[in-house]
């Protein structure tokens, strides 16, 4: 046996003995040190970095009117940054309508109404996706069947519409306000049905389609021509939508903020 190994074996016997180890001690490598101006590069492309928070929580947004509400999923995120802001949610269809009122039920500064915004009030019949949330008064096209195969089929709704102007001048609205829209091809209705809110709105978040998903529904460069010329200017995505069949953005929710 090689005097060394056997040398370290006898050194070893007592702690060995006692459930011990004797290994030798290697100091840790030294760490770069990263100076405080890339550290805040570094956070601003890190995954878990999430500057719109901070953003609209020092807004002054007063008031929040969550156009297509569904069952509260972007109203939850909002009042999480603003939570002194009131919540007004517009959801037409009777199942989600149900489950949003119950997800907030108790909530101060909570308003939840029941009916799709438009051009026109009216009564008209709403596509009730078996994917809610592609629920539309617009037709699909093939693209969005083809896309996401499981927001096929459909079964008819009446549903209440009324102009967003309508129902705001019978609210107690503060301003400034935060728009969102998310109403799958509707949008451009929307802001037709309420221009002078509009005009009170210092951001919105509106979903944005890159490629035809619902018939007649106005493509991205349609709602920036649109909103630049009511005086707001593109400000990024808070998300955005990818087609699972090739990975190409098909739609996303854009940040508009008034000049």
């Amino acid at each position: 046996m090689n005097v060394k190994i056997a040398a370290k074996r006898l050194l070893k016997a007592p702690f060995r003995a006692l459930g011990m180890d004797l290994v030798r001690w290697r100091p840790p490598k030294p760490q770069p040190v990263i100076p405080p101006e890339e550290l805040e590069i570094i956070a601003a492309f890190s995954p878990q970095y999430k500057p719109e928070e901070h953003w609209f929580a020092t807004s002054g947004i007063k008031t929040v009117l969550d156009v297509g509400a569904h069952t509260g999923e972007f109203a939850q995120r909002i009042r999480a940054m603003l939570p002194n802001a009131d919540l007004i949610s517009f959801e037409p269809l009777q199942e989600p309508f149900a489950k949003l009122t119950e997800r907030f039920k108790g909530q101060p500064n909570f308003r939840a109404i029941r009916c799709a915004l438009g051009e026109k009030a009216g009564q008209h019949e709403m596509r009730h996706n078996e994917y809610a949330p592609s629920s539309s008064l617009l037709p699909m096209t093939e693209l969005h069947k083809q896309s996401f195969t499981f927001a096929v089929k459909e079964k008819p709704e009446m549903i209440e519409v009324r102009r967003l102007s309508d129902v705001v001048r019978e609210l107690n609205v503060r301003d400034p306000l935060l728009l969102k829209l998310d109403v799958q091809g509707f949008e451009d209705k929307v802001i037709a049905g309420g221009e002078d809110v509009v005009a009170r709105t210092k951001i919105i978040i509106i979903e944005v389609s890159f490629q035809p998903l619902y018939e007649g529904g106005p493509l991205f460069d349609d709602v920036y021509r649109l909103l630049k010329e009511h005086g707001f200017t593109y400000n990024g995505n808070f998300e955005q939508l990818f087609s699972p069949k090739d990975g190409r953005v098909l739609q996303a929710d854009a940040i508009f903020c008034r000049q």
